[in-house]
C-alpha cells in the first residue's frame, strides 16, 4: 500500500496522518476549512481513469472534472491525471459522518482519543438518482451489518421490470450477487431503509446510481465499518458551492449542482456571488478578513465555468500581489 507524505509547510499547516486508501488528514482547527493536497501522476495505456480513479478513491464524476481533456477509456500513455484530493469541509457541524450529494463525498469526524489530534477521513461515495434521491438531514448509525441479506424493496423489483430486467430474488443472502456487498449501516431516516453499503459494480462509485441508499468502494465500507460505532451522527448536505479559508485567503469549491435543482441554478454566477458574500457576513468569516480583502473576478469566473470541484484561491490582498510581484 503506498503512503505519500505531505510537506508541511506555513501555508498550509496541515498534513497527512497516513494517505493511501483511506484518505486520513489532521483535522484542522475551526478556523481553517481546507486539507488535503492536489497530487499528479502518469496514466498507463492499460488503466482508465475509471481504474485510476479507484486507487487512489475518487469517485468518477470527481476524476473527471478534474481531468476534462483526458480520454476517461483510453489515456494516452504517460498523461498527467490530476488526483483531487484537497477539500473544503462542508458547512456543517464537525462531527460523525457528514454526506455532501453533489459533491458525492462522506466526510468521518472520529471522536479522538485522549491525548491524539483529531482527524478527518474522506471518501467517494454513489447516491440515489434523481428518482430515488438520497434524503437531507440528521440521523444516525442503528445498526452494522456484515455481510447482510437483502430484501429487494418492491418499487427497484417494478423498477427493473419496467426497465425489461429480470427481478430480484425475494431474498439475496449473503454473497457475491448481493448488491449490498459485505458491509452495510443502517441508518434512522426512513424507517432504516437507507443504508451506507458497500457494492458489486464499484464504478458507479462517485455517481448517481443508487436507490437512495449510499455506495461505497469495498475496500472503503471495509475500513469505514470497525471505525464507526452504533449511534453515530450522519447528516446530509446538499452544497455545490464550498466556500473556505486557509488563514486570510479565501477559496471555492464547486460542482455541478443536482439534476432536480438546476432549475434553481439557471443562473448560476449570480448564486455563486450571493453565497460569497453570505458567508463573507458570517461570524467566522469576519475573523479572517484581512484589511485589504478583494475577490479577483477573473479567477472566480474560470471557476464558475469549469467546476472542477477542486478548491481555487479567489480571493487577494495587496500583501499577496506585493509577494506575487516579487516572485515574478
Amino acid at each position: 500500500m503506498k503512503k505519500i507524505h505531505l510537506l508541511v509547510s506555513a501555508i498550509t499547516f496541515l498534513f497527512a496522518v497516513t494517505i493511501a486508501r483511506a484518505e486520513t488528514w489532521t483535522l484542522p482547527p475551526p478556523d481553517i476549512d481546507i486539507f488535503g493536497q492536489i497530487r499528479t501522476m502518469h496514466a498507463s495505456s492499460s488503466e482508465t481513469l475509471l481504474d485510476i480513479a479507484r486507487l487512489y478513491d475518487i469517485g468518477q464524476i470527481e476524476i473527471l472534472l478534474a481531468n476534462p481533456n483526458v480520454d476517461r477509456w483510453l489515456p494516452e500513455d504517460g498523461t498527467t491525471v490530476i488526483l483531487p484530493s484537497r477539500y473544503i469541509i462542508p458547512q456543517a457541524e464537525r462531527k460523525g459522518l457528514v454526506l455532501n450529494l453533489p459533491e458525492m463525498r462522506i466526510y468521518y469526524f472520529p471522536e479522538p482519543k485522549k491525548g491524539e489530534k483529531p482527524t478527518v477521513i474522506t471518501h467517494p461515495v454513489g447516491i440515489g438518482r434523481m428518482d430515488w434521491i438520497t434524503p437531507l438531514g440528521i440521523s444516525r448509525i442503528i445498526e452494522k451489518k456484515k455481510d447482510p441479506t437483502w430484501i429487494p424493496p418492491k418499487s427497484i423489483q417494478m423498477d427493473r421490470i419496467a426497465n425489461g430486467e429480470q427481478p430480484y430474488p425475494s431474498i439475496v443472502p449473503p454473497g457475491p450477487t448481493n448488491p449490498l456487498g459485505r458491509h452495510a449501516l443502517r441508518l434512522s431516516i426512513g424507517s432504516g431503509s437507507y443504508l451506507i453499503h458497500g457494492t458489486i459494480k464499484p464504478f458507479g462509485v462517485g455517481m448517481r446510481v443508487s436507490a437512495g441508499c449510499v455506495r461505497m468502494y469495498p475496500e472503503d465500507i471495509e475500513a469505514l465499518f470497525d471505525k464507526v460505532p452504533v449511534g453515530t451522527q450522519v447528516q446530509v448536505v446538499n452544497q455545490p458551492i464550498k466556500l473556505g479559508w486557509l488563514l486570510d485567503s479565501l477559496f471555492i469549491e464547486l460542482h455541478p449542482p443536482l439534476e432536480e435543482d438546476e432549475s434553481k441554478y439557471t443562473n448560476y454566477q449570480q448564486i455563486v456571488i450571493n453565497t460569497i458574500n453570505d458567508f463573507l457576513l458570517l461570524k467566522n468569516s469576519k475573523r479572517n478578513i484581512p484589511g485589504d480583502f478583494e475577490i479577483d473576478q477573473e479567477t472566480l469566473k474560470q471557476a464558475i465555468l469549469e467546476k472542477s470541484g477542486m478548491p481555487v484561491l479567489i480571493s487577494r490582498s495587496q500583501a499577496q500581489l506585493h509577494t506575487r510581484n516579487l516572485n515574478n
